[in-house]
């Protein structure tokens, strides 16, 4: 397990590095685009973060022009986060950039075994996160 939280770290240094925004703003535009629109409470959630340190990343999303803040107009407390063009473009680079390392990753794996890994890959996503603690 610390191999693997290494190299996943490695990558996540050397591979979205090179997308021009820091790993834990990466983290934050792929989520808000999966989402499409996302309170900042929810986001810092999912990202399992302090809400004070996902305003910071989303305030420079948004000074980056990554990231729209978009009031409610029922409920003018309630903000939305969105992806801009800019920000669109962005989640695209970075999704290309982890598919082609993780699918050079499964083309090492015995074709005959991928179904394995990803079965087991999912079992440990599900482990990790019911023994998220912090």
């Amino acid at each position: 397990m610390r191999a693997f939280d290494k190299n996943i770290g490695a990558l996540e240094k050397t591979q979205l590095m090179c997308c021009g925004a820091t790993i834990g703003q990466c983290h934050a535009i792929m989520e808000i685009g999966l989402a499409g629109e996302i309170s900042l409470i929810d986001l810092a959630n999912v990202l399992n973060l302090d809400k004070s340190t996902m305003s910071r990343t989303v305030n420079n999303l948004v000074a980056d022009h990554w990231v729209e803040r978009i009031i409610d107009p029922n409920n003018r407390r309630y903000v939305k986060l969105m992806l801009s063009n800019k920000g669109q473009v962005l989640n695209e680079q970075i999704s290309a950039v982890l598919n082609a390392y993780f699918g050079k990753i499964m083309n090492d794996i015995p074709e005959n075994k991928r179904e394995q890994v990803t079965e087991s890959l999912e079992l440990l996503i599900y482990a990790l996160n019911k023994n998220n603690c912090c």
